[in-house]
This record gives C-alpha cells, structure tokens and sequence, in this order.
C-alpha cells in the first residue's frame, strides 16, 4: 500500500515523503500545491545556509546570469549561494573565484555521453580524438563546481551544498594548469556549472591555448538555465573543440520540474532548442545530448514521452541516455529504477521518434 498524497488522499506507489504529492496533483492541481512545494524547498535550502528563495529585493542589484535573475539585496547571495551584492556590484564565479573540486577520470569513462562522444568511441578522429576508438590511456579533467542554479530534491551529488560556501577557491589559471598531455577533454558539472560559467569559458580557453592545437574537447553537464548569451558561448569552446553539451532535463512538465528542481524548466527547453541549431555545423562527433534520470512515481514512461517527443520534434538524432535513479537526498524512500520501468522508458522514447537512447547505468537497475 503507498503513501497517500496529501491533496488526492490516494493510496499512490512511490511517492516521495519529502513532497507527499503525486504525479497527477503535481501537474494537474498545481495552484494549490505549490505553496506546500515552495515550504519544502525552503526548508531544505534552510539546512545548507542557502538563500530560500531566488531573492527579489526591489532595491537590489540584479543578476542575470540564469534564470532566477535573482535581484540580490546589499551584502545578500543569489539563489545559488555563490553570486552576491557587493556594494552595488555582483560578485562571485569570477575567473579568479572558482568554488569547485577537480580530478582525473580515465577514458572511457562513466560519462552520459561516452557510447557516442570522442573519448569514449573515437568519434571525429583524428581532428577531434587521440585515437580511432575508446581513448584508453586519456584522462578526463572533471570539475566539480559547488554550486547551482535549481534545488533538486532527487539530487544525486547534493554534497556540493556544504562546499558552496567554503573559503577555498581555484583560479582559472591553476584549473588549466592541471591539464597535462594526457588530457584530452574537460567536464564541467555539479552542483551545475551555470552559476560560475564565466570561470569555466575563462579556464577553458586558458588551458586551449596551452595545448597549442592538440586535442582538448570541452564539455559540460547542465541544467540548461543559463542565459543564452553564456549559453552561446560554450557552444562555440564545445563545437571547436569536439566536445559535447550534456543537458540534463530532469522533466517535460514545467510544474513537476519545479516541484522536484524548485524552479522552471522553461529557459531549459528554450536553451535546448537553440543549441540544437548548432548540430549542423558539426554533425559528429555529437554536440548535443539529453539525459533524463528516471524517478520512480515521478519521471516514468509519460514524462519520458513528453521529453522525447520535444527532442524528436527538433532532431531524432539527438541522443538520449535514460538514467537510474538512486535513493538520495530528500527522496531517499524512493527504490531504485527497476528494470521493467528503465525498458519502458526507453521504448517510449523511441516511439516518440528517438533514433539514439540508452539506458545508462545500468547495473543499478533494481
């Protein structure tokens, strides 16, 4: 027997008991959950120090780097804890301030892109690969950014909330420095890279110069909510590089995404589109990639439809990796992906018209 959503009363399979609210309620009486939706976002940003809702300060400076374009009071932190109000002057995520962890991954490796990208099958060798196949030997710089610009309550590396306000920070400089000959491409991930891009373009064109021509793929992983005209330009460092744009749309629905992300998905699906437009330039390798974590109750077969319908609608090429879910975070009552949900999804997908989808980790499926 489920929990019983709180506005339906149904016994319902899989809700989450950070949230109490069912798929159906989420998208189809949402005026009247948010208020719950808005408390439980609030509460958890609560427990990290984080500001608890994108601020709104008539007198403040505002930010437009993403979608929240927080107006942040004097002295005050944007939503995601890294961009302040200094005097009248937005601060943080400069060049010089990165707030970020970085290692080296070995190729091929455990990327959402590695069954298509260049590191992982050799793709656009020898312009963009070292090698005519898996690039075995190569390394992947991983950076970590401790910050984002959404509140997932499913977030699978919700650590970086207690990093984002640590004192120690990285300049782009000595970010580039820890490319070495080994290297063969960048990943900026998270938290999410959105709110420090300045530092991720900074750092990217740094250690491209160093390399001096040789193969240096830059990639991120993200939310997609950055404004365009950041967006614009990793698409340029990603596109000349060989590297991939990773965007993780964590649902359709623009209700459901801001009851488990805290805020709108809109921008997301805006962003998408308007970097798909770039595929021609570069067919393969592929610049862009969708992934989407399947969330038991939440993000299933029909919210997998929608967003692959949306895809499809712009590109069938475009691949898509479907990801388990991992208990984690605030929904941690929820069981891991099964099997059967993972293969629904997927032909789902492909009935909306994908002609690339991948069921990704898939030895978490339960």
């Amino acid at each position: 027997m489920g929990k019983k959503c709180a506005f339906c009363q149904k016994a319902v399979n899989n809700i989450s008991s950070a949230l109490m609210l069912c798929y159906g309620c989420i998208c189809r009486n949402f005026d009247n959950a948010k208020p719950i939706i808005d408390r439980v976002h609030r509460e958890v940003r609560k427990k990290y120090n984080l500001p608890e809702k994108a601020p709104s300060d008539s007198q403040g400076t505002q930010c437009l780097l993403c979608i929240n374009e927080c107006r942040i009071p004097v002295n005050g932190y944007g939503l995601c804890g890294i961009r302040r109000n200094e005097k009248g002057v937005i601060k943080g995520g400069e060049p010089e301030n990165g707030k970020l962890s970085f290692y080296y991954d070995l190729l091929p490796t455990n990327c959402v892109a590695d069954w298509v990208c260049a590191g992982g099958t050799g793709a656009g060798y020898p312009e963009f690969a070292y090698r005519n196949g898996a690039e075995t030997g190569f390394k992947n710089l991983a950076v970590f950014y401790h910050a984002c610009s959404f509140n997932c309550l499913f977030c699978q590396n919700w650590h970086y909330r207690d990093l984002t306000f640590d004192k120690k920070i990285t300049s782009a400089r000595t970010l580039a420095d820890a490319v070495d000959e080994m290297t063969s491409c960048i990943c900026y991930f998270g938290g999410d890279p959105t709110p420090q891009l300045l530092h991720a373009i900074s750092s990217s064109e740094i250690a491209i110069d160093k390399k001096m021509g040789k193969v240096l793929r830059i990639c991120f992983e993200t939310n997609g909510s950055m404004n365009q005209s950041l967006l614009r330009k990793i698409i340029e460092l990603s596109l000349k590089s060989g590297g991939c744009i990773k965007f993780d749309l964590k649902a359709y629905t623009e209700e459901l995404n801001y009851a488990l992300c805290g805020v709108s998905n809109r921008r997301s699906l805006e962003n998408f589109k308007f970097a798909a437009s770039y595929i021609k330039k570069r067919p393969e390798p592929p610049l862009l990639i969708a992934s989407t974590l399947l969330i038991p109750g939440y993000v299933e077969e029909e919210e997998v439809r929608k967003i692959a319908g949306f895809i499809a609608g712009i590109n069938p090429e475009i691949p898509y990796s479907l990801l388990a879910f991992y208990p984690q975070f605030c929904m941690k009552d929820l069981p891991v992906t099964s099997r059967n949900q993972a293969l629904s999804a997927q032909e789902a997908a492909k009935k909306a018209g994908l002609k690339r989808v991948k069921i990704g980790n898939i030895l978490l499926l339960s």
